[in-house]
Order: structure tokens, then C-alpha cells, then sequence
């Protein structure tokens, strides 16, 4: 077996409409498929996943207490994004409130490259690089 990517990542999530918008407007992913039924988003990032589940819902009640200060659903997601340029990102992000944290060189799955840090609505770190 090989892994070849990820498919997809899972956040448990405290307001479903609020990181839906977050994962939408901010980073730019899309909808591709709700299921009110199970309190769950699914949003596109290229070829991967991020599904959002309610902490309230049938599925994030299977999880526990929501994240919080002193424990989170994960340490972070990476995003690659495409046409990476630090400063009209950053300045992007800062125009929707969305507050930037480190900003260095780090090593990922494509070797080398410059990673943002920021959190969504619920805390959860989330790095995004080229």
C-alpha cells in the first residue's frame, strides 16, 4: 500500500454555517455536498476533503465535548494552494479579519516551501502553503 494524498480531513465543528463560510470565503474551498441529516459538509479542496460535522449532530456527538483552549480535534490541516504569494495572501486574509500567525519555512509533502498558520472559527490550526 501507498498512500498517493489525502482524501480527506474531519472536523468536528461548533457552528456548521459559521466554518462552512470560514472554509468558503476565506480559503476558497467549495461545497460539494451537504448531509443535514448527519450534520455534515462536505467541502472540496482539489481533489481532498474537508468535512465539516457538527459537534451537535449525529455524527460529532459520536466525538465528545467540541474542541476548546486546552483540546483541540487535531494539530492542524495543511491546504496547498496554488499561485502562493505571501504578501497578496496576507493581505487577502487580513481584509477578512482572519488573523495571520507564523509565517516560515517548512518541510511538507513537496519538499521546502513557505507556510502561513492562522485558525479557523473553532481554533484549529490550519497552514496553508504553496
Amino acid at each position: 500500500m501507498k498512500a498517493i494524498g489525502i482524501d480527506h480531513v474531519v472536523l468536528r465543528v461548533s457552528d456548521l454555517e459559521r466554518s462552512m463560510a470560514f472554509y468558503r470565503d476565506v480559503l476558497g474551498l467549495t461545497l460539494d455536498r451537504r448531509r443535514d441529516d448527519l450534520g455534515l459538509i462536505h467541502m472540496r479542496a482539489g481533489c481532498s476533503f474537508v468535512d465539516l460535522v457538527d459537534v451537535a449532530g449525529e455524527l460529532g456527538q459520536r466525538g465528545g465535548s467540541a474542541a476548546g483552549a486546552q483540546r483541540r480535534n487535531m494539530d492542524h490541516l495543511c491546504l496547498r494552494v496554488e499561485n502562493f504569494d505571501e504578501t497578496r495572501i496576507a493581505a487577502e486574509l487580513e481584509a477578512l479579519g482572519v488573523t495571520i500567525g507564523e509565517v516560515d519555512v517548512r518541510y511538507g509533502a513537496t519538499g521546502d516551501g513557505v507556510s502561513m498558520y492562522l485558525t479557523d472559527p473553532d481554533g484549529n490550526g490550519v497552514e496553508i502553503r504553496g
